[in-house]
């Protein structure tokens, strides 16, 4: 049996994985010319960790990730207001924390690729799909550029992110689906050594009001830097760096410093979710952001991309002949939207916790992550901040 897949992100990655190892042959198709290096830092744990111990993704991610020792808040002139301890973070969560850059994600990903038999699957890089067709009993993916020109499968996969052009091509509009939270993010990383010395094992993050900038250095000594903030109705600048600077000066000197360090084009994209009454038609269906978007203020978005992908290829990989695909593209859907549903409705609750709008929201967090230091109530506050904060 074969399958086609629509972007190599995360979850179309271990998408193609399950099904290599259960004997599909797999066609993954990607704008890029390579693995991405944009995107942000973040905290992985929840569904993730399970379905990646099972897949045999986990150790590759243990290789990548960093020791993160605090996430501490500061203000204006540097002074910490608050601290949160992960190795109490970690408690909450159940034990299992990881810090990672989604791009090294994407890497671990893309090296357990190797783990299929040879002549199974096929990464198409640098390949722009022109037109795509569900009908009968095979679908049809077309493509710019040399051969191949058309690729037929038993079942189409939409791995291609929150602008998913699959989505569009065959289920309707973005705007029908996309549900913006007010906010507006951007990330990227600069070399700044003395920076990233300073910061050491720590997330440093601005204690501000409607808007946050996050800083955290890494192996190579660049520092890792993103940026959040309420969309006001302004019009934006033409370009992000000019955006940035207007938006997030005055946070401090090391916010200032990163500011002037960004590059033309980071990452810089409205956050929203993604709500849709139905993920899968006739052999078609979408995983990943591309249907199920939580948002990076509710956390777990890698873990989720990992956990829905191994779920989606397990359950494909488990039929026996392309008449069962339907029902378990039914499948998929059925077990995995509760959880997603779950993780929506708690990046929504989480907003103000993540960027408090008023000075009472802002001493209400102080207190929440001071509260987490006092060993009574450190486990009831733990799980609260995973549940509300954790990014």
């Amino acid at each position: 049996m074969r399958a086609i897949i629509i972007g190599a992100g995360i979850a179309g990655l271990v998408t193609a994985r399950q099904l290599g190892l259960a004997g599909w042959h797999v066609d993954v198709v990607e704008q890029s010319p390579g693995p991405r290096d944009a995107g942000y830092m973040m905290d992985f744990f929840g569904p993730g960790v399970e379905a990646s111990e099972r897949v045999g993704l986990y150790p590759r991610l243990v290789d990548l990730a960093y020791a993160v020792e605090a996430a501490t808040y500061v203000d204006s002139s540097g002074k910490a207001t608050a601290r949160l301890d992960y190795e109490r973070f970690a408690r909450a969560a159940g034990g299992k924390v990881l810090t990672l850059l989604r791009p090294d994600m994407e890497l671990a990903a893309l090296a357990a690729l190797d783990d299929v038999p040879s002549g199974r699957l096929h990464l198409h890089y640098a390949r722009r799909p022109t037109g795509y067709s569900d009908a009968g009993g095979t679908v049809a993916v077309d493509l710019a550029g040399t051969e191949p020109a058309r690729l037929e499968a038993d079942v189409l996969i939409g791995a291609d992110g929150i602008h998913s052009a699959v989505r569009g091509a065959l289920f309707g509009p973005e705007e029908r689906y996309l549900r913006p939270l007010g906010l507006r993010a951007a990330a990227y990383i600069a070399e700044e050594p003395a920076l990233a010395a300073r910061l050491g094992r720590r997330f440093v993050l601005t204690d501000s009001l409607d808007r946050t900038v996050g800083l955290y250095g890494l192996r190579t000594g660049q520092v890792a830097t993103f940026m959040v903030n309420r969309e006001t109705g302004s019009p934006h600048a033409d370009d992000a760096p000019t955006r940035l600077r207007q938006d997030f000066a005055g946070l401090g000197p090391e916010v200032d410093r990163m500011l002037e360090l960004c590059p033309p084009n980071p990452y810089d994209d409205v956050v929203a979710q993604m709500v849709m009454p139905t993920w899968h038609r006739e052999r078609t269906v979408l995983v990943g952001d591309a249907c199920s978007a939580v948002s990076l203020v509710a956390g777990q978005g890698g873990s989720l991309a990992i956990a829905g992908g191994a779920l989606l290829g397990d359950l494909l990989g488990a039929i026996e002949t392309p008449d069962q695909v339907p029902g378990a593209l039914a499948a998929f859907e059925g077990h995995w939207r509760p959880v997603i549903e779950d993780a929506q409705a708690s990046g929504r609750r989480a907003i103000w916790m993540f960027l408090p709008h008023t000075r009472r929201q802002q001493r209400v967090r102080r207190w929440v992550l001071r509260a987490a230091t006092l060993p009574v109530i450190n486990t009831i506050v733990g799980r609260q901040i995973v549940k509300s904060i954790a990014s």
